[in-house]
Parts: structure tokens; C-alpha cells; sequence
């Protein structure tokens, strides 16, 4: 194997990949080949490294040079500055916005400086696309060390030692999960990779089968390994193009190394991996409405018993797993289950990956030891809010999760904190308001996913959500009553008590962590018609202050339906009866005139 003196590393994930990272990786090459450097210099696409918003990222090793917003036209003069003359491109370092400190290190960020990268550990520096370069990094060594020297229970015992916990949502101790598909006697089982990741604003599970696929592969055979189980499948979200691609290249690698198919490591052992794809229903995520979606039927939730441990794909014995469960298995096996529950609470062992988006300065993915604080992952990993507003609230857990607000932002991160003060871990999105947000709308915008996304089976949920929606729509309309707010509680409460599966079980979350935190923002839809946020387009009047308007017109000639009158270097009127909302006037308006009321 060519060893090289250099190495450039490109952000490939998703985000990266459409803004032009393809185009720098070419660029990069070719000013190489210019300079006579192919032999020393090597250009690698990984997945993604985290830090979203500054994408594109090129990082240049062994110095850890870490480029931000790299466009195609900058290839040329980064090889010449930093590969040839050895100057870093200052231009494109990373500043502080802070104390504007020049940092060329990640090590040094605030981004990175509070994670701890376990399911991610590969993600920004391997190519995922390359088998030799994970082993490199000792993939497959822990299946090696399961198949050589453990027995399927052994591996099982320390599973369970090590804490971990389901990271799709529900939180279930996977080693116990483990362990009854295990004790289920069958002809045959299967283990499956649920990578069916639809919650808005979530993009963890993906970037993982982008950036290390084997990762995946590796800790499926484990768990086949554990249960007696022949056979995989991953059901993947079929708008995850570049996530397919990398594993179907990871499975076809695997294959030819011995890795998966039969005799695995010539153990006697056998098991390979297939793919089936989901239309992008979020009910799906459910195990069982999964694993009925694979059998080919409507994805649909059953009653549970039995659980698919006992009766599950083909009425077998399956294990379901989401894919960063999955991820943190290889990592157990090698270090040990003692090493992995020394990081994190209590009772929630180990790290967890969050999508951080919304109104934050750094979007990106993030992985930090369970217990951390909100406060800590919005301020000093999400650099805080951006152009310096307000911090109003954070939803986690996505449409199924609840909005926290300013008295929780020093609750740990965990399974049992984030339940206790009405959110949930979910799956790990985790999207920042601030203060122009409005909470009743936000409210109705997740109540609108649900509605859509409900299989229809149960009638709490799919007629209940509906209600709820519809409240919602009549107080942002300045139609709501206070009795509406009583409804809403109750029927809220009705559905989750009543609801078949996870989805219509905790599709109210949203609206009654308002209720409870923001109550006066309702109640000023309500009593006041007003909508603090300035957000509701029916509650919101744009009027024309006369001490500051000097009569210019501007806004009345950019106004699409003429609804502006007064003569020239007189005060203007709006006529809030035509006004359509659309706030052109309060754009063009280069006296701060107009405002909303």
C-alpha cells in the first residue's frame, strides 16, 4: 500500500456533496497532478464531520489543518500556500465569533471540544467507500474477537454491562433485546437495521451509513451472532441516495473479504445482508409497521405481544436495531463494557448523536456523553443563537418530543431527564427557536406532520390528531376560545392513553409542552388577538407610524394590491381591510415607518 506524506480530507456527506465538494476533490486532484505530487499527496472523500454549517470542510493531515467554506475555485491555492509552500490559506480558517480568534486545529473549536465521538468516530476520517481503510481503524476486529473467543452469551452479558440503551427512540437496554431474541428457539431469525430516519430536522442515522457503513455491517453480525440468526436486512429510507450506494459498496466489499456470506472468518459461521426500501412513511419507523412494510404489506403497527424477539419478519424471531445502536456495538466489544458505562448517567450509559438545527450559529451533527447539559450543547457546541435574539425554546425528539424552554436548559441530557420535564430523547433531532418563533404555530406545524404521517389504523389517532390540528388552526386564526385550551389538554391526554403505537402515543407532546410552558402565548391569541411573534398572518396588522413617515410613496407604489393612500410628504394609511400581509411596504419602508401590531 502507497504510503503518503500528506493527506486531504473533503467532507462527502450530503450537505457538503451539494455545495461542490465533489468539484474541490477533482480540483484538488488536478492541481496535484500539476505539481508532479500524486505520490505524496493523497485526496480522500469521508462522510461527514459534523460541522455543518461551515461546509464545504477540507481538513489537511498529519497537521489537522481544518478549512472552512472551501469553494472549487480555492483547490488551486491550497495546494500551492499549504502543500507546497507550507502557509495555511488564513482566508479560509475558521474564526471565533467570539473573541474572533483564528483557529486552525478542530481540537481547539467549541464545536468539538465538549464531544465525544463513538458512533461517529469514523465519520470525517475514513473513506467510507474503502473497506482496507475502516480495518485500518480495527473494523471487523470486534466480530474477529466474538467469533474467536466469545460465546453468542458472553457477548450478549456484555451488552448488557455496558448500558447501552436503544438510540431509535424508545430506549429499551439492547442487551436485553438481544437476549430474548436469542432464547427464541426457530429455523430461522433475522436481524434488522431500521435506517427508516423520518423525523424533520434529522439527518443522524444517515450520515452514519455515509461516513461508515461497516460500522453497521460489522455489529449486525454480532448481533446474528448472539441469536442464531442467519440473515440481515436494513430498511432504508429510499431518499437516502448517496447512504444506499455506500452501503451497497460496503456489503459488496464485505462479501469479498470473508466478511459476510458463509463460514465467516472460517468460524462455521454464516450471515449476509439485504436492503429493502421505504416510500417514506414515518410510521415506519415503528418496528412492526417496519418489518409488515418489508413483508410487503401497509406499514402498519400491531399490539404488542408478541414483540418481533418472538414473532416477527415472516412471523421469525427479528431483532430490530436503528442504525447509532448499531454503531456503538464494535466500539463495546473492543474496549470493553466497563470503559463504555463510565461515560455518561446514571442509567443512560454512553453518547448520544443529536441533529442540531434551526435557529443555532452552528448547525451540524453533534455527539456528546449522555448527562450533558442543554444549555452547554445550544451555547457552547450550537455557539449560541444566531444574529444575537432571544433563546426561546428547543424541541427534541422531533414531532414526537416537547419544547423546552430557558428554566430547562440546565437538565442533563438523557432517557429520564428529558421525559421528566415533558420532552423524550427521540431519535436525536434537535431544532432552536428563538424569540420570533411563535409557539401555537410550531405546535400546529408538528400536529400537521403527524396528522400526515398517521398509518390511519387507530381511531385516537387518526382522528384525534386531526381535532387537535384543527383547534390549533382556530386559535392561530384568532378564533380560539378559552375553552378551546381545556380541549385541547384533554383531548391531548385521551390520545396518548388510547393510541395503538409510539407515534399517536406521543403525537400531543408538542401541544401540551406549550400548553404548560408558553400558556400566556395562547392566551394572547385568544383574549387578545395578537400573536406575540408576530408570526400569525391573521392576527398580525402592519400600520404606518405618521411621526416617522415623511410621504415618500415607496410604499404605497410596491404594494401589490394598492392598499396604501396618502399624498406625496404626507403621512400614509393602510387599509387593514385589503391588507393582504405580505409585508413588501415594510421592506421598501427606509424609515422604519411600518411595523407589525
Amino acid at each position: 500500500m502507497e504510503k503518503y506524506k500528506m493527506h486531504i480530507l473533503i467532507c462527502g456527506g450530503t450537505g457538503c456533496r451539494a455545495s461542490a465538494s465533489e468539484a474541490i476533490q477533482n480540483n484538488l486532484q488536478e492541481a496535484i497532478k500539476a505539481k508532479g505530487l500524486d505520490d505524496e499527496v493523497q485526496v480522500v472523500m469521508t462522510g461527514c464531520f459534523g460541522f455543518c454549517e461551515k461546509g464545504p470542510i477540507v481538513k489537511i493531515l498529519p497537521d489537522n489543518t481544518f478549512y472552512v467554506e472551501v469553494k472549487p475555485e480555492d483547490a488551486e491555492e491550497l495546494i500551492e500556500e499549504h502543500i507546497v509552500k507550507g502557509r495555511k490559506v488564513m482566508r479560509l480558517l475558521y474564526v471565533d465569533p467570539e473573541n474572533k480568534e483564528v483557529i486552525s486545529d478542530s481540537k481547539h473549536m467549541g464545536f468539538y471540544k465538549k464531544q465525544i465521538r463513538i458512533a461517529l468516530r469514523n465519520c470525517g476520517f475514513i473513506n467510507p467507500e474503502n473497506l482496507d481503510e475502516y480495518i485500518a481503524r480495527d473494523g471487523y476486529a470486534a466480530l474477529g474477537k466474538c467469533l474467536a473467543e466469545m460465546t453468542p452469551q458472553t457477548v450478549i452479558d456484555e451488552i448488557k454491562e455496558s448500558g447501552l440503551r436503544g438510540r431509535g427512540g424508545g430506549g429499551f437496554p439492547t442487551g436485553l433485546k438481544w437476549e430474548f431474541a436469542a432464547k427464541n428457539i426457530a429455523d430461522q431469525k433475522y436481524v434488522v437495521c431500521n435506517a427508516d430516519e423520518g423525523d424533520p430536522g434529522a439527518f443522524m442515522d444517515r450520515s452514519i451509513l455515509e461516513g461508515d457503513p461497516h460500522s453497521v455491517l460489522e455489529a449486525m453480525a454480532i448481533c446474528a451472532y448472539t441469536m442464531g440468526a442467519d440473515k440481515g436486512l436494513i430498511y432504508i429510507r429510499a431518499e437516502y441516495p448517496l447512504a444506499i450506494t455506500r452501503l451497497k459498496v460496503a456489503i459488496k466489499q464485505a462479501r469479498e473479504y470473508g466478511l459476510l456470506g458463509n463460514d465467516i472468518l472460517g468460524s462455521g459461521f454464516n450471515f449476509d445482508v439485504e436492503m429493502r426500501y421505504g416510500a417514506g412513511a414515518f410510521v415506519c419507523g415503528e418496528e412492526t409497521a417496519l418489518i409488515h412494510s418489508m413483508e410487503g404489506l401497509r406499514g402498519e403497527p400491531t399490539v404488542k405481544p408478541p414483540f418481533p424477539a418472538e414473532s416477527g419478519y415472516n412471523g421469525k424471531p427479528t431483532n430490530v436495531n436503528n442504525v447509532e445502536t448499531f454503531a456503538n456495538i464494535p466500539v463495546i466489544i473492543n474496549k470493553g463494557a466497563s470503559w463504555f458505562n463510565k461515560i455518561g448517567s446514571e442509567k443512560s450509559k454512553g453518547t448520544k448523536v443529536f441533529a442540531l438545527a434551526g435557529k443555532i450559529n452552528n448547525v451540524g451533527l453533534i455527539e456528546v456523553p449522555m448527562g450533558t447539559t442543554l444549555r452547554e450543547v445550544i451555547y457552547e457546541i450550537g455557539g449560541g443563537i444566531k444574529d444575537g435574539k432571544k433563546f426561546k425554546a428547543v424541541q427534541t425528539g422531533g414531532p414526537s418530543g416537547g419544547c423546552l424552554t430557558e428554566k430547562h436548559l440546565d437538565t442533563p441530557i438523557d432517557f429520564d431527564n428529558l421525559l421528566a420535564v415533558g420532552s423524550m430523547m427521540g431519535s436525536g433531532g434537535m431544532i432552536v427557536m428563538d424569540e420570533d418563533d411563535c409557539m401555537v404555530s410550531m405546535a400546529k406545524f408538528y400536529l400537521e406532520f403527524t396528522v400526515e404521517e398517521s398509518c390511519g389504523k387507530c381511531t385516537p389517532c387518526r382522528v384525534g390528531n386531526k381535532r387537535l390540528h384543527e383547534i390549533l388552526d382556530k386559535i392561530t386564526l384568532g378564533n380560539g376560545t378559552k375553552e378551546d385550551l381545556d380541549l385541547l389538554r384533554n383531548l391531548s391526554n385521551v390520545i396518548k392513553d388510547t393510541s395503538l403505537c409510539g407515534l399517536g402515543q406521543t403525537s400531543p407532546n408538542p401541544v401540551l409542552s406549550t400548553l404548560d410552558n408558553f400558556y400566556d402565548e395562547y392566551l394572547a391569541h385568544i383574549v387578545d388577538h395578537r400573536c406575540p411573534a408576530g408570526q400569525c398572518k391573521a392576527l398580525m396588522q402592519y400600520v404606518i407610524d405618521p411621526e416617522l413617515c415623511v410621504g415618500c410613496t415607496l410604499c404605497a407604489r410596491n404594494c401589490p394590491v394598492d392598499c396604501i393612500s396618502g399624498e406625496r410628504k404626507e403621512a400614509h394609511l393602510i387599509d387593514t381591510s385589503k391588507c393582504i400581509k405580505c409585508g413588501a411596504c415594510m421592506e421598501k419602508c427606509k424609515f422604519n415607518a411600518i411595523s407589525i401590531q
